[in-house]
């Protein structure tokens, strides 16, 4: 049985490509979630006005990563200080945040910030939030930096 896991953390192509990459990691989906208007398109989001994230919803075996270990990943791969941004990227649309499925991913969701802000000399401004319906992203988004890996990332893992 697998679970899934739904983030945020700055323009999706760069959370995609370094969560792929993750044992235990069976699917991952870039796409819209977050905010107010329904099947958002890329060309809606990018206005800041819908409210969406550019996010990724990550199918994921938790016999072989558990999602507090996809969380301490997440963590590390983006910076969770800045407000509404990542790299180049600004604008709520690149926030940092967690929508989390239920009860329990809330609570480890809430570890997971409290753990990382140790890491951090800023305060961490990562939403911990319920999920709500997930739009994936046009298909030229998908698997976009596997398909053109000279392509634009900010996302790297820190210590």
């Amino acid at each position: 049985m697998t679970e899934k896991a739904t983030l945020a953390g700055g323009c999706f192509w760069g959370v995609e490509d370094l969560l792929r990459k993750l044992d235990g990691v069976i699917d991952t989906t870039v796409g819209y979630t977050g905010g107010t208007l329904a099947k958002p398109r890329y060309e809606d989001v990018k206005t800041g006005r819908t409210g969406h994230a550019e996010s990724i919803q990550i199918e994921f075996d938790p016999k072989k990563i558990s999602y507090d270990q996809i969380l301490e990943f997440f963590f590390r791969l983006h910076d969770p200080t800045t407000l509404n941004q990542q790299g180049n990227d600004r604008g709520t649309q690149y926030r940092s945040a967690i929508f989390y499925h239920d009860e329990k991913q809330r609570e480890i969701a809430e570890r997971a910030k409290e753990k990382a802000q140790a890491k951090w000399p800023r305060p961490i401004v990562t939403q911990v939030v319920p999920a709500s319906d997930f739009w994936p992203a046009e298909d030229y988004h998908q698997d976009y930096l596997q398909r053109t890996p000279w392509g634009y990332t900010c996302h790297y893992l820190r210590p």
